[in-house]
């Protein structure tokens, strides 16, 4: 079965939060502006996920059979590096959330 993914973003915050999806129908871009954008209006107002990205996530999932990628879906998570040492198994915990930060190196 072909799965199709989609990703959310939210730039006004100084996090800059991201949402992956998954469907296994394949939508057009077109099609996935107009359902984000009316989950977002479903949503706007009472909303409580900690981020709008995560509500809009979560509405898709109810009202459109996506399958949103949050943490508690996680079944494994691994830190790696150059040395040995640093590749290990991350410790799944609830008292912290999984972020994805892009940083200028230069």
């Amino acid at each position: 079965m072909p799965l199709h993914f989609y990703e959310l973003h939210e730039g006004a915050t100084d996090l800059l939060t991201d949402a992956l999806l998954v469907s296994d129908r394949d939508h057009t871009p077109e099609q996935f502006d107009a359902m984000v954008k009316t989950a977002r209006r479903a949503i706007i107002d009472t909303f409580e996920e900690d981020t709008l990205v995560e509500a809009i996530a979560r509405e898709l999932e109810r009202s459109h059979g996506f399958t949103y990628i949050g943490d508690e879906k996680l079944r494994a998570s691994m830190s790696v590096g150059m040395e040995d040492a640093d590749t290990f198994l991350v410790e799944q915990t609830d008292e912290f959330r999984s972020i994805v930060a892009e940083m200028e190196t230069s």
